[in-house]
């Protein structure tokens, strides 16, 4: 019993801030997440249903691949925002997006950079332009690396 109500209470608050985010980095569009049954909490799986503004589609697999992306990360930072943690780690997670999508991402991420630490890794060079401190790993000769660590300058007040 105790599980379930514990299921039943974060997928409430996962699925009401995957809704806002959705509708942040989708302007005009409705995401939803649903439970396949609703009735049976210990066996339940769940849907994402994902309709960017100007499209009739709810199915992942019918939108694009950068849709996908930023739909899958509304869910993960509403997860971050249901569960907050001091600090984040992703992997490439832009990867696949376009400017537009990228500067919504970015946005995103500047919100939780508030509240918590975030360590992002990156080929993007806007995304590492966005970051108070860039790690890099060179190759040095004879095969040894060498990371270079280089801050943000911080703004005069």
């Amino acid at each position: 019993m105790e599980i379930q109500s514990t299921f039943a209470s974060a997928f409430a608050d996962v699925r009401d801030n995957f809704e806002k985010l959705f509708s942040m980095l989708f302007p005009g569009g409705h995401g939803k997440l649903l439970l396949t049954s609703p009735d049976d909490l210990l066996n339940t799986g769940i849907e994402v249903e994902a309709k960017p503004s100007g499209k009739n589609v709810k199915k992942l697999s019918l939108l694009s691949g950068g849709e996908r992306s930023l739909t899958a990360l509304a869910f993960l930072f509403a997860v971050f925002r249901s569960r907050p943690s001091p600090f984040y780690v992703m992997d490439e997670v832009e990867a696949a997006l376009d400017d537009v999508n990228l500067h919504r991402f970015l946005s995103l991420i500047h919100e939780f950079r508030q509240e918590a630490q975030l360590l992002i890794v990156s080929h993007q060079k806007r995304t590492m332009e966005a970051g108070d401190c860039l790690l890099g790993v060179t190759m040095q000769s004879g095969g040894s690396s060498r990371i270079i660590v280089e801050r943000a300058a911080v703004a005069a007040s």
